[in-house]
């Protein structure tokens, strides 16, 4: 159930309905707009149609929400979600972000030169894993604290955000002392434990969808973290598992236009794990653009052969260059920026 106030409802109002809510059993989510200021409440059915939330001052009118995934929908709030990162990031408005670096933290040396190409080229996002999910277990499993060190150190130096995943609830505290983002990868999607958790941190997060997840089961995957406190979610198209052998995933093209009608939350293409081919990269970031994405992730190395993780899918900086300036003829197109 979405109530919403009228334009000139007070903080001692909307206080009140908070509290009165609260002794129902109900859970409220406040979100407000430009516009007007609504609350989302969240509890048993047979109490939100027996109460009577109309006559509380303040309520212009209470909405019945259609959609399971209550306080990510577009009922819920009908313009975008913006989420701030810092003063210069902020992902859903006009300019797409573009997010960039290696697969993996290897090396402090070797990151501080990826990160000096792809901030020259225009990326204000820094990405690398500092624990890896790997299919076996004796791949590389990522340097743990010294990594994500490397990575805020790298950061702060060229001045951009920094993003890194997250595998296990026991990293939480470890992992948002060092970097801006949480990236809960398509693994763990459904890990409800983990978004509970991240649910209620105040730290922004970017959530994969799961490599056979359909749209409905990522959407509601994202109202755990919503619904324990955290709004400041943004969602990641990175490919799905099909009968598809040519590609290393199939990158869904039409998730990206169709969770954009369906959720107020931002969305972020990543064409590096969606299509798991180097050459490919670069014309699905494009056409994520052209769909309407409002960043894009893309994994970078000075030399992929050479790469821990993810090398054959890794442009080198050149390559990221060169993709960049078309990038912003894209966004352009489309009257964004970059």
């Amino acid at each position: 159930m979405i109530i919403v106030l009228k334009s000139n409802a007070t903080e001692e109002q909307i206080k009140h309905i908070v509290e009165k809510t609260k002794k129902l059993g109900l859970k409220p989510n406040i979100s407000r707009g430009v516009e007007r200021t609504v609350i989302g409440l969240i509890g048993p059915e047979d109490i939100l149609r027996v109460t009577p939330l109309e006559i509380f001052p303040g309520v212009e009118k209470v909405i019945p929400v259609l959609a399971p995934y209550r306080l990510v929908s577009r009922e819920f709030k009908k313009e975008n979600s913006i989420v701030k990162i810092n003063k210069d990031v902020h992902f859903g408005g006009n300019r797409v972000v573009v997010i960039a670096g290696p697969c993996s933290v290897e090396s402090d040396k070797g990151l501080r030169a990826i990160a000096r190409r792809v901030k020259k080229a225009g990326a204000t996002v820094l990405r690398g894993g500092a624990f890896k999910p790997r299919t076996s277990p004796y791949d590389f499993q990522g340097l743990g604290e010294e990594g994500l060190k490397y990575l805020s150190e790298v950061g702060k130096e060229f001045d951009m955000a920094t993003i890194t995943e997250i595998m296990d609830t026991r990293d939480l505290d470890l992992i948002c002392k060092y970097a801006d983002i949480i990236q809960i990868g398509a693994r763990n999607m459904q890990n409800f434990s983990l978004l509970k958790e991240i649910g209620k941190t105040k730290k922004p997060v970017m959530l994969k969808r799961g490599m056979s997840a359909t749209i409905k089961e990522w959407l509601m995957s994202a109202e755990y973290i919503l619904s324990n406190g955290n709004f400041d979610v943004l969602l990641c198209e990175r490919g799905i598992r099909t009968f598809e052998t040519a590609t290393r995933n199939t990158f869904d093209i039409n998730a990206i236009a169709l969770v954009k009608q369906l959720s107020h939350l931002p969305v972020i293409a990543d064409p590096s794990h969606g299509t798991g081919v180097r050459k490919l990269v670069g014309d699905v970031a494009k056409a994520s653009i052209a769909a309407g994405c409002d960043g894009v992730m893309i994994e970078v190395h000075d030399s992929p052969e050479e790469a821990l993780s993810d090398g054959e899918q890794s442009l080198v900086p050149k390559q990221f260059d060169d993709l960049m300036e078309d990038l912003k003829k894209i966004a352009s197109a489309v009257s964004r920026e970059i």
